[in-house]
């Protein structure tokens, strides 16, 4: 385990454990109005604790105590929030893209609909997801941090939130286009960039960092943003189920347009194209090698991850022009290194 994971262990554990005390809490009083409703919320709590990397959350914290050197229970609770509000995009996306697993447990929406029905799942989806969103500013409202801040990370949280929504509706257009790359850019330039952008700006503002600080930080995570959204794509594409944890090509099978795609189009000869539209009209997740063959013959994954490796490193320059501790710096560069050379993992 490297060394960047093993700072994730040891944070993301104390972010969890401070994340089930505040939902047994909420559990209870929900249960408390009427059993039902108690059980939901129970069934949030397992599928908010299901266990992941909490890379957004602990970026909050990490950035917290680089400036400040410190990790107290103030900022702890925040990144309580920062968990729920994550959990409450991914409520959502898991309805959008009819997921019907999410890390090993079933997704709130198919769960419900196995007890009722579609419209019960899916309408209990909707509900829960802007349940936990108003969770996660219950959880920055109590945190413990001057009034005046808790208003100004509120308000970072509310313009990421409604960022990635904006985004999520380009991304649930461009399943009917084909957009070229400026139009990818506009979309993703408040997808993951927003939640990044997020947990480091709400770390960094009650750390009382600098505003050339917050300037940087903006930027970089516009930078890792990108990065991570590139690599993420190709993953989908091009890794195994092993190495996955599900069945690669989900997006295809939708018809989403990541970077790779948009390459795609824009550099496939006339037979590529006619191999690589008439394999994504039939079940694309069956004829994935075919669709994997055009991509990376007509150049277009190569073009994506050198996008990919020139937001790493623009990021990564960023970073260390902050006045963040070195141990803080030497983990998101550390982070960002392993998103660039995994991408030498995908062809």
């Amino acid at each position: 385990m490297s060394a960047w994971e093993k700072t994730l262990d040891k944070y993301g554990l104390m972010i969890e454990e401070r994340l089930s005390s505040f939902l047994e809490k909420e559990t209870k009083d929900a249960s408390d109005y009427h059993d039902f409703i108690g059980r939901l919320y129970g069934d949030l709590h397992e599928y908010a604790a299901r266990r992941g990397k909490r890379l957004a959350s602990c970026s909050t914290l990490l950035t917290y105590k680089g400036f400040n050197k410190v990790v107290d229970d103030r900022i702890l609770s925040v990144c309580v929030g920062i968990e729920l509000y994550r959990h409450s995009i991914l409520v959502h996306d898991d309805l959008v893209d009819g997921d019907q697993s999410r890390r090993g447990g079933s997704t709130i929406h198919k769960k419900y609909a196995q007890e009722h029905d579609a419209r019960f799942g899916d309408c209990s989806a909707v509900f829960t997801g802007n349940m936990l969103y108003a969770l996660a500013l219950k959880a920055l409202s109590g945190s413990g941090f001057e009034p005046g801040r808790i208003v100004q990370v509120s308000n970072v949280l509310n313009n990421a939130f409604q960022a990635v929504n904006e985004s999520q509706v380009l991304d649930l257009l461009f399943e009917y286009k084909k957009p070229d790359v400026d139009e990818w850019y506009i979309m993703a330039s408040k997808r993951a960039v927003s939640l990044f952008k997020a947990s480091l700006l709400i770390g960094a503002v009650l750390a009382d960092a600098s505003e050339n600080d917050l300037r940087l930080l903006r930027e970089a995570a516009e930078q890792v943003g990108y990065c991570f959204d590139i690599q993420d794509d190709i993953i989908d594409t091009f890794a195994s189920e092993e190495q996955y944890g599900r069945k690669p090509g989900g997006d295809l099978m939708k018809r989403k347009k990541p970077l790779h795609i948009v390459h795609t189009y824009m550099m496939a000869n006339q037979e590529q194209l006619e191999t690589f539209e008439s394999a994504i009209q039939k079940r694309p997740q069956e004829d994935l090698s075919r669709i994997r063959r055009v991509i990376s013959e007509c150049g277009a994954l190569e073009a994506a991850k050198n996008r990919s490796r020139e937001h790493a490193d623009s990021a990564k320059k960023l970073i260390s022009e902050t006045n963040m501790s070195q141990e803080v710096k030497g983990f998101f560069n550390s982070f960002i290194d392993y998103v660039k050379e995994s991408l030498n993992w995908y062809k």
